[in-house]
C-alpha cells in the first residue's frame, strides 16, 4: 500500500497536497481499500467553504456510505468533475486522478498539524 511522502494526512483518512499556496485533497490509499467499490462520490460546489474536521461531501461504495471530513478550513476554488461519472478512479488511483477538491486554506498552520506519511504508515497498522 503507497503512502507518498509528500502528502500530509488526517485522522479521517483524507491526503492533503499543498502547490503553490493551494491545497489539493483526496481520500487514501488505505481509506479506498476498506471501502470497496466506489460507485459515487458527492462532492461541494467550487466557491463553497469547507471547514477542518466538518464534512464536505461522501463517497458511497459497494459496502457503506461514508462522509468526508475536510482535513482543514479553506474555499473550495475547484471540484474533480471526472469523479461524477468515474467514481472508480478512487479505487484505481487515489492520489492521481481521484483527487476530489482543491481548497484556498484559510490557515496553513492546519496543514502543518496534520500527520506525516510515517506517521500515517503507523496509524493505520493498529
Amino acid at each position: 500500500m503507497s503512502t507518498p511522502k509528500d502528502l500530509r494526512y488526517s485522522e479521517e483518512h483524507e491526503w492533503v497536497k499543498v502547490e503553490d499556496g493551494k491545497a489539493r485533497i483526496g481520500i487514501t490509499h488505505f481509506a479506498q481499500s476498506e471501502l470497496g467499490d466506489i460507485v459515487f462520490v458527492e462532492l461541494p460546489q467550487v466557491g463553497d467553504e469547507i471547514k477542518s474536521n466538518e464534512p464536505f461531501g461522501s463517497v458511497e461504495s459497494v459496502k457503506t456510505v461514508s462522509e468526508l471530513y475536510a482535513p482543514i478550513s479553506g474555499k473550495v476554488i475547484e471540484v474533480n468533475s471526472e469523479l461524477e461519472d468515474s467514481p472508480e478512479y478512487v479505487n484505481e488511483s487515489p492520489y492521481e486522478n481521484a483527487w476530489m477538491i482543491v481548497v484556498e486554506p484559510t490557515d496553513t498552520a492546519e496543514v502543518d498539524a496534520l500527520m506525516t506519511a510515517e506517521q500515517y504508515e503507523e496509524m493505520t497498522k493498529e
